[in-house]
């Protein structure tokens, strides 16, 4: 079963906000990978049946600061936990041993990180907690750093991928008014940027399905970019065709990349990227909907740069 790399993006949203606030390293090789929440993990898992107690409190009170930040809105607290373990014990088993071959992503993850900082000089480097939560995430970034919800590991295929798609987050600072644009840009420009620093192409569900129905797609996205309701492309859908969740991710890319493809620089191009400071003009720098919103201003009888005031 590969990685499931669906990352619980509503708070990883306001990255450009609260990351810069942390004083990760800059140098690549310092990258961090902390993996005692997991040992701790399975000593609470292996008293289950003996103890009288809830042995998860040891487990959240140990906790690093990975599991800190994976209580809000995922793990919850103990009790929560105990109970969604005793519910899926054999679930949790697949994972038991899945962190021993770490150590050989270790060294991709620091070439990873090395290849950003090639990009983007100015790049920060955030540790990597592995913890366990109740299969309600499979990874998201935090003010503490990259957290990988480990439960839901059986192998560790794609786990690059995933860990350079948060990575970038920590770097974004998009600004201007809150749309769809705005959201899709932020999730596009990680996967992008996420590709490019890994050579690991991750959300390939959603891409196919974009590159398959890319006309009726961009018709309505140029309807709905500018709104602040984001259902249908991103964290979830209304079910009213057979679109899969976060479309947004590849319309974003694909704005991103039409943009990075036209810059000469492409250092340069990867620091505007990261600091989107006005999401319209940087969709209309890209050149990708021109045809959709040519097409789209016509039938409003106002000019094509009408759109982007």
């Amino acid at each position: 079963m590969k990685l499931n790399l669906i990352v619980t993006g509503l708070f990883v949203i306001f990255s450009n906000c609260l990351f810069g606030q942390n004083n990760f390293s800059s140098n690549p090789l310092d990258a961090i990978f902390e993996t005692r929440d997991s040992k701790n993990f399975w000593e609470a898992f292996d008293k289950m049946d003996q103890s009288k107690q809830n042995p998860f409190v040891e487990y959240m009170q140990k906790g690093s600061p990975g599991v800190k930040g994976f209580t809000e809105n995922r793990i919850l607290n103990a009790d929560s936990l105990f109970s969604a373990v005793k519910k899926r014990k054999a679930d949790y088993e697949l994972s038991r041993n899945v962190l021993e071959g770490l150590p050989s992503k270790e060294k991709r993850v620091r070439a990873i990180y090395s290849a950003l900082k090639y990009w983007y000089p100015n790049a920060k480097f955030p540790p990597i907690y592995f913890v366990y939560g109740r299969f309600n995430s499979g990874g998201t970034s935090s003010p503490e750093g990259i957290i990988i919800g480990t439960e839901k590991l059986t192998n560790l295929d794609g786990i690059s991928g995933l860990i350079a798609h948060e990575l970038v987050h920590y770097q974004q600072k998009i600004e201007g008014k809150d749309m769809l644009l705005k959201w899709c840009l932020l999730e596009g420009g990680a996967d992008f940027i996420g590709e490019l620093i890994s050579g690991d192409a991750i959300n390939q569900q959603y891409y196919q399905y974009g590159e398959q129905n890319k006309d009726k797609l961009a018709q309505e996205f140029v309807t709905r970019l500018k709104n602040a309701d984001y259902q249908d492309w991103l964290y979830g859908t209304s079910k009213k065709d057979d679109r899969p969740n976060d479309l947004g991710y590849w319309m974003g890319y694909k704005i991103t990349e039409a943009y990075f493809n036209k810059q000469k620089d492409k250092q340069k191009a990867i620091e505007e990227i990261l600091n989107i400071k006005d999401p319209m003009l940087f969709l209309k720098q890209s050149g990708f909907l021109d045809v959709y919103i040519e097409k789209y201003q016509k039938s409003k009888k106002e000019s094509f740069d009408d759109f982007f005031k």
